[in-house]
């Protein structure tokens, strides 16, 4: 129960500071912080129009946190989600112009699993990097996201560009058949239940599974992994593919879902933002699901801090920014033993025994 308090208390002391931090730079804007504070809480959760924008962000937040948390939990650290994503979306909607495909929820799940397909080879593709090459994951997996980035605009604004898109450049447009639509008829698209769905089921697999086991084992010990006869290499391939997959129809549901054609605001940041999340759910599938609502929302309050307040809209990103810093100085406190740090910064008590002290006057006691 203590072991679980503490993982729940730091994550959320993280958030505390941050948000305390962020009212101070705002303050040296000469913005009010509590009004900041109240603003953020208004524009993610005030009404029902802010839900719906918050739950629509953190659709894309879930899976590709998935991409951070799945490969972490077999030993790499993955921060390329964003390439997987943008290049799962373009999957999307090029295969939805080459290929007739039929217009109904068998031509959206099509489109959806080419997506998939796309960013979880991208992902393996770091994976093996490490694995056949000594090359670090972390690094790879960010350079992968800039080419994939590149690849995206090349091909968007050239070979797949819709020759009506004079502004914007941009894919051909989705048959409407294909989208996905709303939830109950509101703005919070189908691709919230998939986030949910892949968090609880992916959360399951890793914990009531064999091969989830196998993959937590080759995270939390390779050494072990190897001698017990783990295929290593195998399972941390499967670990960054399934990731990657999560990215990849990230990026496939808001080509389906939001922007109904590959463009530009595609590249939106999720993936990024994806490392936070996953970063402060402690690789948790489960967990991802309420962080991803609460970056969710910081996120939809972006345009109402700018709306009333004046703010750049970006300065969520500050926000953000400050989270993650104090998210990673965080873990480095999960191993401190608070008990004898605080014997060592309290003085100890000076206690006379009467028994032993030559020099004390029994008389004085009344």
């Amino acid at each position: 129960m203590r072991h679980a308090l503490k993982e729940f208390a730091l994550p959320v002391f993280a958030i505390a500071a941050a948000l305390l931090l962020f009212g101070l730079v705002v303050a040296f804007a000469g913005v009010d912080p509590v009004e900041v504070w109240t603003t953020l809480f208004k524009g993610a959760f005030g009404d029902w129009f802010s839900w719906q924008n918050t739950l629509q962000r953190a659709a894309p937040l879930m899976l590709t946190a998935l991409c951070v948390a799945l490969p972490a939990r077999a030993g790499l650290i993955i921060i390329g989600g964003e390439g997987a994503l943008v290049l799962g979306g373009l999957a999307c909607a090029a295969l939805a112009h080459a290929v007739p495909l039929p217009g109904n929820v068998v031509g959206t799940v099509i489109v959806c699993i080419a997506g998939a397909v796309v960013g979880g080879l991208w992902i393996v593709l770091a994976g093996w990097l490490r694995q056949f090459r000594g090359i670090n994951e972390t690094i790879s997996s960010l350079l992968l996201a800039y080419i994939a980035i590149g690849i995206f605009k090349h091909l968007v604004e050239g070979p797949l560009r819709d020759p009506a898109s004079l502004n914007k450049p941009s894919t051909y447009a989705l048959n409407d058949g294909l989208l996905i639509g709303g939830i109950g008829g509101s703005d919070i698209h189908w691709g919230l239940a998939i986030g949910v769905v892949a968090c609880l089921g992916l959360g399951w697999w890793l914990r009531a599974t064999a091969s989830g086991f196998s993959v937590r084992v080759v995270g939390g010990n390779p050494r072990t992994a190897q001698l017990v006869g783990l295929p290593a290499t195998r399972l941390i391939l499967s670990a960054c593919g399934l990731g990657g997959a999560c990215a990849g129809l990230a990026g496939a549901v808001e080509v389906a879902a939001v922007h109904t054609n590959a463009n530009a605001s595609l590249i939106a940041g999720y993936g990024y933002a994806g490392i936070l999340v996953s970063f402060i759910a402690r690789h948790n599938p489960v967990a991802i699901v309420p962080v991803a609502i609460l970056f969710g929302g910081f996120g939809a309050a972006g345009s109402l801090l700018q709306r009333r307040l004046g703010l750049p809209d970006a300065s969520v990103l500050v926000l953000q920014g400050i989270a993650f810093v104090l998210i990673l100085a965080s873990e480095g406190l999960r191993t401190v033993n608070w008990k004898k740090f605080g014997d060592r910064m309290l003085p100890e008590a000076k206690t006379y025994d009467t028994h032993y002290d030559t020099n004390y006057d029994r008389s004085a006691v009344v």
